[in-house]
């Protein structure tokens, strides 16, 4: 693995290639950092979290920090990964250069996946290649480092946006209406039912158009999307654990953190810690 690491030694860049990526993603991990990987061989699924989502060579699968991963293979798998922390690349700061944040990384409703054609592959098995050859260098160009990511972050926001708008699945009104439900009231509506309810449907049907639809329940949907704005908001605020508690709705502190271990794995402070607090925090607070 070629790597970049700050002067107190964190890591901050790096590239995995060949059987020690496949290796790493065989059973579910969390990253640190933020990850792309690059499908160049197999077929299997993808588990991220409560998802899990089938795919086909040549595809690019995405990862926040602390997302439970890993890949199910049904065929022998050949991947690339690349990935990076947010303080070597902050995609909040770079988003209107790169329109990835709520694209490809932090999206409970899409799929965390880019299907590529043979030229696409080819142009990622370059821009890799490319990487690979800086981190090899006795003393990489964090700045080139920098550009080849943004290139390949700004080429995936791209094809994943023509991939969305060539989507053969037809929209379920129904469900997108409870998309728009869930973000109007997801810190004050807790239960499957709640929806169901506002949606006129039995709660048998909504379960199995929601997974077939988000590939996901709505109990999953709905715990996911209040933890990731609990991310959100240990990232990108410096608000502790008690108002970001509070803000959420919880009881207290405690409690809070007890459900988000529960989905996580992690504590609050300990995401934080292993995230650490983004360059856009003191914007996000002010907005606030």
């Amino acid at each position: 693995m070629q790597t970049v690491h700050s002067e107190k030694g964190a890591y901050l860049f790096g590239v995995k290639e060949g059987e020690e990526a496949a290796l790493a993603l065989q059973r579910p991990v969390q990253f640190d950092a933020y990850t792309v990987v690059l499908v160049t061989a197999g077929t299997g699924t993808y588990h991220a979290d409560f998802g899990a989502f089938p795919f086909a060579a040549p595809v690019l699968l995405f990862a926040t920090p602390l997302q439970v991963v890993y890949v199910e293979a049904r065929e022998p798998v050949a991947l690339t990964t690349l990935q990076f922390h947010g303080d070597f690349y902050c995609i909040e700061y770079h988003r209107p250069e790169v329109a990835c944040n709520g694209l490809l990384f932090n999206n409970i409703y899409l799929e965390p996946s880019v299907p590529l054609s043979a030229r696409a592959e080819g142009s990622f098995t370059q821009l890799l290649d490319q990487l690979g050859e800086e981190l090899r260098q006795d003393e990489p160009s964090l700045p080139v480092l920098r550009a080849y990511l943004q290139l390949l972050l700004a080429k995936s926001s791209n094809l994943k946006r023509k991939s969305m708008a060539q989507e053969p699945v037809p929209a379920d009104p129904l469900m997108e209406r409870f998309r728009e439900l869930l973000e109007t009231h997801y810190l004050t509506l807790h239960r499957p039912a709640d929806y169901a309810e506002r949606l006129s449907i039995p709660s048998n049907t909504f379960t199995k158009r929601s997974r077939r639809y988000f590939r996901k329940t709505p109990s999953e949907l709905i715990r996911e999307r209040l933890v990731l704005e609990a991310k959100k908001r240990l990232h990108l605020t410096r608000s502790s654990i008690k108002e970001i508690a509070y803000g959420l709705r919880f009881a207290d502190e405690f409690y809070f953190s007890r459900f988000f271990k529960k989905i996580t794995g992690v504590s609050p402070q300990g995401f934080r810690d292993r995230t650490g607090i983004s360059i856009v925090a003191g914007a996000a607070d002010a907005s606030r």
